[in-house]
């Protein structure tokens, strides 16, 4: 009996070490997840911490500090010596002359006009027509989908100098050379874009679409119902990235305009270094310029594009 007795106690304890525990909900996973990162992070040395922050403090000098440098040069004035050994990172007397100067020497506003035309016609060509081939090859079933994929990723293969010949022919063949309407038509559909929303409509439920077939949806209701408010994220991703390409292009429209008055902003710039005087606090003044509309862009869909790439385009 003893035997049987500590037999069965044995048992009963291997029974108990072996039953699974209950199974944590996805709310603890992620609680869990983040105090377990939390820890690793807590638990790192000294030594180790500051070589994180080094690193991080080496890479925000390596992106930052051109910007500053081209905003130290636009405000310093013509008495100031650029040209020293040495020189000074701060301005001795900051100006804004150098702006106005921009603004005398070219027609800035008239080119800004110029590049806004073309970039709100990439982000709006890229915003609708990607969405819509994204939509179809991520949910929609037909003949060639696959055929048609691979065709997407080969243009990516090739670069966009291989291609530019054919472009140009292929638009002077419209008569759009010389228009503005030329020099944004080919970047109107990108088909890095194209992937980008594939993959965001991708990651939306199928039960949910198949919910929506049930209940009779078509499939322009299950894109503008379902699809669109799922992948707000990445379509301000594709937007902010449309707008920065067609704003700073500056070889395609350089290629494709004659007219000086549809120059962009990037081939007006160009103006500013003078064939027997050579002032490069003009071409920073002008850089200056055409960096705000960037920074106004991403202020405002800043929030947006942080939830496209951090969550994959899909609301938590």
């Amino acid at each position: 009996m003893p035997d049987v007795t500590a037999r069965a106690e044995t048992g009963h304890h291997a029974v108990t070490a072996e039953r699974p525990g209950p199974k944590a909900g996805p709310g603890q996973g992620r609680h869990a997840g983040r105090a377990r990162r939390r820890a690793g992070f807590g638990t790192a040395g000294p030594g180790e911490l500051v070589l994180r922050y080094s690193l991080l403090v080496l890479v925000l000098v390596l992106l930052i500090s051109p910007f500053l440098w081209q905003l130290s040069t636009s405000l310093k004035s013509l008495h100031e010596d650029i040209f020293t050994g040495a020189p000074s990172f701060l301005p001795e007397q900051p100006t804004l002359d150098n702006y106005v100067r921009v603004a005398e020497t070219i027609p800035v506003w008239s080119y800004a006009l110029n590049s806004l035309i073309v970039a709100v016609i990439v982000v709006l060509g890229n915003a609708a027509g990607a969405t819509l081939a994204g939509y179809a090859l991520a949910r929609l079933r037909f003949r060639g989908a696959k055929l048609l994929l691979v065709g997407f990723l080969a243009t990516l293969v090739l670069p966009g100098e291989v291609t530019i010949i054919s472009q140009y022919i292929t638009v002077r063949g419209f008569g759009l050379a010389d228009t503005l309407l030329g020099v944004a038509l080919p970047g109107a559909i990108g088909m890095l874009n194209v992937l980008l929303m594939r993959t965001a409509f991708q990651a939306i439920p199928q039960e949910m679409d198949e919910a929506a077939v049930i209940d009779g949806a078509t499939p322009w209701q299950r894109l503008i119902h379902i699809g669109l408010p799922n992948v707000r994220g990445m379509l301000s991703v594709i937007t902010i990235f449309a707008f920065i390409g067609a704003w700073d292009d500056f070889l395609w429209p350089l290629i494709v305009l004659n007219d000086p008055e549809n120059f962009t902003l990037t081939v007006g710039l160009q103006y500013l270094n003078g064939t027997f005087t050579n002032n490069p606090r003009l071409p920073a003044a002008g850089t200056m310029i055409s960096f705000i509309p960037i920074v106004i862009l991403f202020a405002s869909l800043q929030r947006f594009f942080f939830r496209g790439v951090e969550e994959g385009a899909i609301k938590g």
